[in-house]
């Protein structure tokens, strides 16, 4: 039996509204059951769009670089390098890198997720 490792250079990078995206875990990649995980890179500016929620379970995201702020449900944070930030199931969130350097972000969900079940809110926006 070999060891189920994934490196992230392997995995095709896909651009989306402001971030690039590696499925690094999931079904296909390690056939991973019960999570799934995603790195992406925000570059400086950049709001990972649209707004969403996670109708089907959490999202656990962890800042590896930069800086920037989030909004869950409203309430907006700031959040830097070696943060790890909870989107508990059904809230809305978004991510925005407010540095001057490429945020890059690992997302783990539980169960596991791919944009086909998120929800997405077009008209939420960070506040003014």
């Amino acid at each position: 039996m070999s060891v189920p490792i994934v490196h992230e250079s392997d995995i095709e990078e896909v651009a989306l509204p402001g971030r690039y995206l590696r499925w690094l875990v999931n079904a296909e990649t390690l056939n991973a059951k019960h999570l799934s995980v995603c790195v992406i890179r925000v570059l400086p500016g950049e709001k990972v769009r649209p707004a969403h929620a996670h109708p089907n379970g959490e999202e656990l995201i962890y800042i590896i670089r930069g800086s920037g702020r989030v909004m869950v449900g409203g309430d907006v944070e700031a959040v830097k390098e070696g943060a790890a930030v909870l989107f508990p199931q059904g809230s809305v969130h978004m991510l925005q890198n407010t540095g001057d350097e490429e945020m890059k972000v690992i997302c783990f969900f539980a169960p596991p997720s791919e944009l086909s079940t998120y929800q997405f809110f077009d008209e939420v926006d960070f506040p003014a």
